[in-house]
């Protein structure tokens, strides 16, 4: 990631950390105020956002850091600790909302206000604008703890039209004298929770699966094969690995050349394709490259 997409990143950051801590509080204040279970659920979602945001924030300035002798490979899975962080966070968030929530239907309530549902509103297309604005910036850097964040905030959208939902429904069970309706506020509040548990999974499911050295798929990778087959001396590539480690990858690449060229011409050729993959390509940091002897059709040559 270059130094501005860096400043980006964490622009992407401080965006998620103020807007989100103005919602919590903005919706926090209002569910207080006009009693409503599902608003105040929707306020700790939007708390945890915040949380969520601060650590993305920690994970990409953590990335930037250059390799050292306990981290060769540089520093780029930080983001993805710090999505599993998130997602860590929303499931605790959504456990306890729900538990409330649930609980809240075995009491005597009420309907909340109506400046619940402006506040509920608002949230909506806050979160929206969030959301675009930042998935769209995780795609064009290339962060994945940007674009977790990003369906953090997309997840509150499905949240505060549940919790809107639930809270115009109390509002006119109430006004038409159906006692039953009054209790959609809280049924708002477990389908919150539900939502938020979903979101967690996702991301878990996905951070950690680029964490065990998940590599690019064939038709993800087949621009750098075409890289490194095009320098000059390569015969062949046996093959091309591509580790993601966060917004970059690390490639190990088996090439083929003339068995009887001398050490020293090979290793010219294997330096050749590192700086043709790293040069020719942003997401790349590293290149390891290994050296077979090219003996005609594959299968009956070289050692792999």
């Amino acid at each position: 990631m270059k130094a501005k997409e860096m400043r980006q990143a964490e622009t992407g950051a401080w965006v998620g950390i103020v807007g989100n801590l103005i919602l919590a509080i903005l919706k926090g204040v209002v569910g207080v105020i006009a009693d409503s279970r599902a608003l105040v659920a929707d306020a700790v979602h939007s708390a945890s956002d915040v949380a969520g945001s601060l650590a993305v924030l920690i994970g990409v300035r953590v990335a930037q850091e250059p390799p050292d002798q306990d981290h060769p490979y540089g520093h780029g899975k930080a983001e993805s600790v710090a999505a599993i962080i998130v997602s860590v966070i929303l499931a605790m968030v959504g456990f306890e909302i729900g538990r409330g929530s649930f609980e809240s239907l075995f009491e005597e309530v009420t309907a909340p206000g109506w400046l619940a549902v402006v506040a509920a509103a608002v949230s909506i297309v806050a979160k929206e604008a969030m959301f675009q604005y930042k998935y769209r910036l995780g795609k064009r850097i290339g962060s994945q703890a940007i674009i977790a964040n990003a369906w953090e905030h997309r997840s509150d959208v499905y949240s505060s039209l549940a919790a809107l939902i639930g809270i115009g429904g109390a509002i006119l069970g109430q006004w038409l004298g159906i006692g039953q309706l009054v209790y959609l506020d809280a049924i708002a509040g477990i389908f919150v929770s539900l939502l938020v548990l979903r979101m967690a999974f996702h991301l878990a499911k996905e951070s950690i699966h680029t964490t065990l050295d998940h590599v690019l798929h064939e038709e993800d990778a087949a621009e750098l094969v075409e890289t490194a087959a095009s320098v000059q001396g390569v015969k062949r590539v046996d093959e091309l690995l591509a580790r993601e480690h966060g917004f970059y990858v690390i490639v190990d690449v088996k090439i083929a050349v003339e068995p009887h060229i001398t050490v020293e011409e090979g290793h010219g050729i294997g330096k050749r394709v590192k700086t043709a993959l790293v040069e020719g390509h942003d997401h790349v940091s590293d290149v390891m490259v290994h050296i077979n002897p090219y003996k005609g059709e594959r299968g009956h040559s070289s050692e792999k």
